[in-house]
């Protein structure tokens, strides 16, 4: 592709004005759990804006779990956190996930002008630039939704200038450093004891596993409530 047709965007701001193919990025941590959550054998994750939409899904559909935060503590009530390593090591074959967080769903549902929209992870940011040049759109529009969606943070920034450079065939060649690195800005919470049991240790490996997984995780419209499903790449 050519670099004119992509456009990297900010934050709840960027992901209202985002057009055409609309890649929303959350790698610590929401994106990176779903990307984890499909290999625990998830079905269907739903991510919704609200807690009380959790809720009242939950008590429509009782065999159905739920999963989320609000400033990265996991919210009472909830199964699941917003910790990918809830998901290493389980398996929940045919499961719905309902799924809230204070940043990645919220672009999710923020983004109203796209042709489609994926999620986006450095968990597979290799093959949502596949995905995206197989589609070959008009443009693209890369969303860094950052903490809470209200400020930068350097791996949302991050994963999109590699997926953007692995669309203009010139691929950021330090990438497997650059996400370590990270331990140093944005994801030094998770080595801060104090803070531990919000922001696991294990979840700063899990997040920073570049191009872990071959296949996005693409968002639909089938009802009140968007859906997102797992699709392999080849």
């Amino acid at each position: 592709m050519r670099s004119e047709q992509i456009e990297i965007c900010h934050l709840l701001k960027g992901a209202e004005n985002a057009y055409g193919l609309c890649v929303v990025i959350d790698v610590f941590r929401a994106f990176s759990l779903e990307c984890w959550a499909y290999a625990a054998g998830v079905k269907k994750i739903i991510p919704v804006k609200e807690v009380e939409d959790a809720f009242r899904l939950r008590e429509l559909h009782p065999d159905w779990l739920i999963a989320g935060e609000r400033n990265g503590i996991k919210i009472e009530g909830f199964d699941f956190g917003n910790a990918p390593s809830e998901f290493e090591n389980i398996r929940l074959d045919g499961k719905t996930l309902i799924h809230t967080t204070s940043a990645g769903v919220q672009g999710l549902n923020a983004v109203r002008k796209a042709d489609e929209i994926l999620t986006g992870s450095l968990n597979n940011a290799k093959a949502i630039a596949r995905y995206i040049t197989q589609k070959n759109p008009d443009h693209v529009s890369l969303i860094a939704m950052g903490w809470n969606a209200v400020r930068d943070t350097e791996e949302d920034v991050l994963c999109a200038e590699y997926i953007r450079s692995l669309l203009i065939n010139e691929p950021l060649e330090n990438i497997t450093q650059l996400a370590d690195d990270l331990r140093y800005t944005e994801g030094k919470k998770f080595f801060d004891p104090a803070q531990n049991h919000i922001f696991p240790r294990r979840d700063f490996d899990l997040c920073t596993q570049v191009d872990r997984f071959d296949g996005v995780i693409r968002v639909q419209y089938n009802g009140e409530y968007p859906e997102t499903e797992w699709i392999e790449t080849i």
